[in-house]
């Protein structure tokens, strides 16, 4: 089977509109700085403030990839991106905690457009080469990375409050040029069915272990994405402007990657891939999450001290490694999606994506609580680091004990 006549174009574009709303999803991990000094606020409400945005993006994944699934990816995208400039606008406008969090919840929907983008890619490419396709749309989460670049440029040369105005200039245009670029969606009212049969997915446990996956790939990346700036600034004492291009370590490998994840989840398979980026990714917060330490230790000529930590390029560089591995779990994820339910692509995205978009609320919240009980910078990989030992436990029971089994039977029997 060949790819559709126009599936390179729906891919270029539609992976540059999923970057679009990226940065913008993302921009108050760079804009928060500036209003939690303007605000007052504590660590618990700056992880609110940052996250609420995430919370409508996860919510409204799923009924976004079933509309896709009815009206085609091209109509939903576009009035996505229109509706959105409205409450990006707004939050120029803003003056107090609530009214940042109400603004959010609206703006945050620029973050369900991965729900939208996933289904509508993935029916213009061959089964051979979804995996690369799908990789190569989700790169758009490069929009993390750029966020860290040009927002502290905007706002350092404009103000804060000029950066959401041109942000929402920016969805207008992208959407204009997405609806002349991209093509009408093959799969549009052919998939799917009524609203509880397509709910009936929900009793496959494949579907369940994903939402697992890619909670902590892409919640994890979306979070720490976040949440990394203000870390830098805090542990190292840098300006918004260095800390932010130093996070983009961590986020410009993480969506770049991707498409490189793709690829090798169709030639490694899904299952290969997540299972060893995840214990990467479970040796990288081990390090990540060994907190600024000094020991005394007696000895025979007395006490002696050692000081460890982590100086700030090779922290830099096992957040890059990070990232990587994230990148290559969101990618091998949604590889087990498409081999899995290639009827159901719209549904199972949407499903999938709302666990990962939830992950991504829920953490840095989880982050700004533990700063506050338990004061240790570095609490928050200690948080990721067990979620991905939970990940790793699931895999082995769900998928690596059975092969082995598998097998086992296989060889008696011969």
């Amino acid at each position: 089977m060949n790819n559709h006549p126009r599936a390179y174009a729906v891919l270029y574009s539609s992976t540059f509109a999923f970057m679009v709303c990226f940065v913008v999803w993302m921009m108050f991990g760079v804009l928060g700085i500036r209003i939690r000094e303007e605000l007052g606020l504590n660590a618990f409400e700056f992880g609110l403030l940052t996250s609420t945005p995430v919370l409508t993006g996860a919510i409204f994944r799923l009924p976004l990839g079933m509309w896709t699934d009815r009206f085609g990816g091209r109509v939903v995208m576009t009035v996505l991106l229109l509706g959105c400039a409205i409450p990006v606008y707004l939050v120029s406008y803003a003056q107090v905690l609530w009214q940042f969090l109400l603004i959010g919840l609206f703006l945050g929907l620029v973050g369900a457009s991965f729900a939208v983008g996933t289904p509508y890619v993935s029916r213009f490419f061959s089964a051979q080469r979804k995996g690369f396709a799908m990789g190569f749309f989700g790169a758009g989460t490069v929009g993390a990375a750029v966020n860290l670049f040009i927002t502290p440029v905007l706002l350092e040369a404009y103000g804060w409050r000029m950066v959401p105005r041109i942000y929402a200039v920016a969805l207008l245009v992208t959407a204009v040029m997405f609806w002349f670029v991209a093509a009408p969606d093959p799969g549009a009212g052919k998939t799917g069915g009524k609203l509880l049969e397509q709910f009936k997915i929900l009793k496959n446990p494949r579907v369940w272990r994903y939402c697992q996956y890619y909670s902590i790939t892409f919640g994890g990346f979306t979070a720490l994405s976040l949440w990394i700036p203000q870390y830098f600034q805090g542990e190292y004492g840098l300006a918004l402007v260095a800390a932010s291009a130093l996070a983009a370590g961590f986020s410009l490998p993480g969506a770049v990657l991707r498409a490189v994840g793709g690829g090798l989840a169709d030639r490694f398979g899904a299952h290969k891939m997540t299972w060893w980026c995840l214990w990467v990714a479970w040796m990288c917060l081990f390090v990540l999450s060994y907190p600024d330490t000094t020991l005394t230790v007696q000895t025979l000529n007395g006490a002696e001290s050692f000081h460890l930590y982590l100086p700030v390029w090779l922290f830099t560089l096992v957040l890059f490694v990070l990232g990587a591995m994230f990148a290559f779990g969101m990618a091998s994820t949604f590889k087990y999606v498409a081999d899995d339910f290639p009827e159901n692509m719209g549904v199972v995205t949407g499903i999938v994506g709302l666990a990962g978009g939830l992950g991504g609320f829920l953490l840095p919240l989880m982050f700004g609580a533990l700063a506050e009980l338990l004061p240790i910078r570095s609490s928050c990989f200690m948080l990721l680091y067990g979620i991905v030992w939970v990940s790793l436990i699931v895999m082995y029971v769900s998928e690596v004990k059975k092969v082995q089994l598998s097998g086992e039977v296989v060889g008696e029997a011969k």
